[in-house]
């Protein structure tokens, strides 16, 4: 039995750097075009550099998203940018239309080839097709059940990665027209608009500007929305199954999403590869995944019909816990330079965050604003993109991250 890759996304500098930190194997990141998260942080030329250089320092493998479908005018731009990005070492190029992949190998033939989950790959017989092509890696539709996974992943020499946290697309594998219809933004191209986020509501033809909501519950409408994808309870079959690759969603959430779910499967995979035989689910993983964005849980199609983790459907993104600080550097080792996310106050019942499930509350006191030229002045409120020095907890470190507990909110993204 193989250990599985852990990847994360990474949308910014700063999230591949908390991907780092809190336990990535893999990282996917985008460019400036020719993704499917054009709307995302998304990465220059000259910040791949720099990007992939920390990655590998940390020895962490980066992969490129160039994943849109691509119209025939714009097969130039594509070969102008794929010769810019020749030179950099990038691990693989994570690809969906095999026009791309010819390309590819044309320009670049030493470099690996992932296939992305838009290419609906939902049959061995579809794998060993694209194995013959060269590609090095599938990333399985999401429509697969684990039966089928175990079958596809035993009969294929290529890794299979399969997604496992994250939001999912109410069209199949993402391949979704809404946007391109409602809006003439395609989302095969990047630049999806989200149309299932939307609130809808009826209007009947004789009674123009009389709108009825579209009810399925007290919560709210979302006839189109999906819940979120949760595997982490299925996280053994998945590695016994041959997997080798388990993927999170997300390059467009924030550091504390990437942060909670990260240490979660990082924590829950370490543990069983060390001891599958003893090896139990901690029910504070199922709480930590409680607290960052989501929508509710559902296992998906891994057990055939979708179902639900735990938790009721919502309209909105649920969370109990707010971001209000990032740990810059430490000072000392009870002394942190933060850059403030969030207001928080002197007070404030605080809760740190690091990497392997390490927690620790503490209470907001003795907060010093750090000024360009080095002074500090007290201050008992704090604000976003203020730098600050504050006490923490002994066990802190450089990219924790600093929350405020709260009962459970409701919130649009």
């Amino acid at each position: 039995m193989k250990k599985p890759e852990l990847l994360a996304p990474a949308g910014t500098m700063e999230k591949l750097k908390c991907a780092v930190h809190y336990g990535a194997d893999a990282v996917y990141m985008g460019g400036p075009d020719f993704g499917l998260r054009n709307m995302a942080g998304n990465f220059t030329l000259e910040e791949m550099a720099e990007a992939l250089a920390f990655a590998h320092n940390h020895g962490v493998q980066c992969f490129l998203t160039i994943n849109s479908y691509v119209n025939d005018r714009d097969l130039s731009r594509l070969e102008q940018y794929l010769e810019q990005l020749a030179p950099l070492p990038f691990d693989a190029y994570i690809i969906s239309d095999p026009g791309v992949l010819r390309m590819v190998r044309r320009i670049s033939p030493q470099r690996e080839i992932h296939l992305s989950t838009q290419s609906n790959t939902i049959n061995r017989e579809s794998v060993l097709f694209w194995q013959e092509q060269g590609v090095t890696r599938v990333n399985l539709a999401r429509e697969m059940t684990l039966e089928d996974i175990r079958a596809t992943a035993a009969a294929v020499k290529i890794p299979c990665e399969v997604f496992v946290h994250g939001a999912m697309c109410v069209a199949y594998s993402g391949r979704c027209l809404l946007s391109s219809a409602m809006t003439g933004r395609s989302a095969n191209q990047g630049e999806c608009t989200q149309p299932c986020r939307w609130k809808y509501a009826l209007v009947e033809e004789r009674r123009p500007g009389e709108y009825q909501p579209i009810v399925e519950d007290s919560s709210g409408t979302f006839i189109y929305n999906s819940k979120d994808l949760c595997l982490l309870d299925y996280l053994p079959d998945l590695v016994r199954a041959g997997v080798g690759s388990l993927k999170i969603e997300g390059r467009m959430k924030g550091v504390h999403y990437l942060a909670g779910v990260l240490r979660v499967y990082r924590t829950a995979l370490d543990r069983f590869c060390a001891d599958p035989e003893s090896y139990t689910a901690d029910p504070a993983w199922m709480e930590e995944l409680a607290t960052i964005s989501h929508r509710g849980y559902t296992t998906g199609f891994l057990l055939g019909d979708p179902r639900d983790v735990g938790q009721s459907y919502q309209a909105g993104y649920l969370r109990s816990h707010k971001l209000v600080g990032t740990v810059e550097a430490m000072r000392g080792p009870e002394l942190a330079e933060v850059l403030v996310r969030n207001r928080f106050q002197t007070g404030d019942q605080l809760s740190l965050m690091g990497p392997a499930m390490k927690n620790a509350d503490f209470m907001a006191t003795n907060l010093q604003q750090l000024d360009q030229q080095g002074t500090l002045l007290p201050v008992d409120v704090v604000h976003p993109n203020m730098r600050i020095l504050m006490p923490v907890p002994a066990s802190t470190a450089a990219e924790d991250l600093i929350r405020l507990p709260a009962p459970m909110q409701e919130f649009d993204s």
